[in-house]
């Protein structure tokens, strides 16, 4: 197979440090909101009448599926209108949507603003990381800085949504960051200068690896497989660590203020690791960086299932470090093999495919633990990670630059 390697030309006239700051904040919105759900649903469930919080996830399920959904028409959108324009709409329609959410008075309504803060949701991963990364010369190093402040956003769900609840009730931990997240989008909106014109008219960076139609279909199928079984992983676990941590612990500590603070460490260290694969994705093979990471993810998913109190905190932080260690090579690829005039568009295909699938672990969260519990749930994510590191092996070689 035939592959040509092409540099990057810089970009004239970069992004201003406000707007890399706020797009990278951005990110942290994104994932912090649609977790404040898995933090809060415990007491939702009291109030609302549910006898167990397995009962109550379900009704998020609409949330993820519009988060991969919407990424279609997210992505199109900001290629063909312009990128800084469905920013603003990201950052106000996520803030308004939590706040709707704080006003529910029953699970069908809470159902329905989760839905709609899904749908704004979806806007971030096809448009924002593809603006942030337009013509840089490293573009894993951005990713991976992207990547920690996004998963330093589900700490901050873990950390901050436990002390709203604590303090001041559930819907305060959501109405508190909607104000948040509609005042960034006022300040991304002073502070962003208008596009000249949108991306699928200009000529921004090229792909960093020329490839043939058929290596980029490969290519294309590999993502969203990868992408798929990414999601998965990190929606089981980012949506039922706290009640496995709480399980984990019974006896030993049982305070949610003390157990969310212990989750959002984890979340907190584990984000790090982002850094790290993300300079790796710009000086090694992209393939064999990848596999390596997949297949020792695998042996610590199963071991979290025998452990218990202490060990238990040290082996999930283990499976984290690995859940998040690989979330940046799917944006990496597509910088690599994907024009700047077509990313958001692909991003958007391969997300939609990728979170539709994914938010189906959101739905049997519930179901699964609540008949076959967190043990068996772990050994169905060592048989997904199994997949994934199958699939990569599919990666077509690359030449040494």
């Amino acid at each position: 197979m035939q592959t040509t390697v092409q540099l990057i030309e810089p970009m004239p006239i970069a992004l201003k440090p406000a707007v890399k700051i706020m797009l990278n904040i951005g990110h942290a919105i994104d994932h912090m909101f649609l977790l404040i759900f898995a933090t809060a649903v415990t007491s939702i469930a009291r109030e609302f009448g549910f006898a167990n919080w397995t009962d109550l996830m379900p009704y998020s399920v609409g949330a993820f599926a519009l988060f991969g959904l919407g990424a279609l028409p997210a992505g199109r959108l900001g290629d063909l209108w312009g990128r800084r324009p469905m920013m603003i709409i990201f950052f106000i329609g996520m803030g308004l949507a939590a706040l709707l959410t704080a006003l529910s008075q029953n699970a069908w309504q809470l159902a329905a603003c989760l839905t709609l803060m899904g749908a704004f949701a979806a806007i971030y991963h096809p448009v924002g990381i593809p603006m942030l990364v337009q013509n840089v010369p490293n573009p894993g190093a951005v990713i991976g800085l992207n990547g920690l402040a996004g998963n330093l956003g589900i700490a901050c769900a873990a950390l901050l949504t436990g002390l709203l609840i604590e303090s001041l009730g559930w819907r305060a931990a959501f109405a508190f960051p909607g104000i948040v997240s509609i005042t960034c989008g006022i300040y991304f909106a002073f502070c962003c200068p208008k596009e000249s014109h949108a991306p699928a008219k200009g000529k921004g960076s090229r792909a960093q690896v020329a490839l043939s139609p058929a290596a980029l279909v490969r290519v294309f199928i590999v993502m969203t497989i990868a992408a798929a079984t990414t999601s998965l992983l990190f929606n089981f676990t980012t949506n039922g660590n706290l009640p496995f941590l709480t399980q984990g612990f019974e006896g030993l500590i049982e305070d949610p203020a003390r157990l969310g603070l212990m989750l959002a460490a984890i979340y907190t260290v584990a984000s790090f690791a982002q850094l790290i694969v993300g300079k790796w994705i710009d000086q090694f093979s992209m393939k064999k960086l990848q596999m390596i990471l997949s297949w020792l993810q695998i042996p610590l998913l199963i071991m979290v299932v025998y452990t218990k109190h202490w060990s238990l905190f040290w082996a999930l932080l283990g499976v984290m470090v690995f859940v998040f260690g690989t979330i940046p090579f799917t944006d990496a690829m597509i910088v690599r093999y994907v024009d700047d005039s077509l990313r958001s568009r692909v991003a958007g295909m391969r997300l939609t495919v990728a979170f539709g699938i994914s938010s189906v672990a959101v739905w049997l969260l519930g179901p699964v633990v609540k008949s076959l519990g967190f043990g068996m749930l772990f050994w169905m994510m060592a048989g997904i990670a199994t997949v994934k590191a199958l699939v990569v092996m599919w990666l077509p070689d690359e030449p040494k630059s």
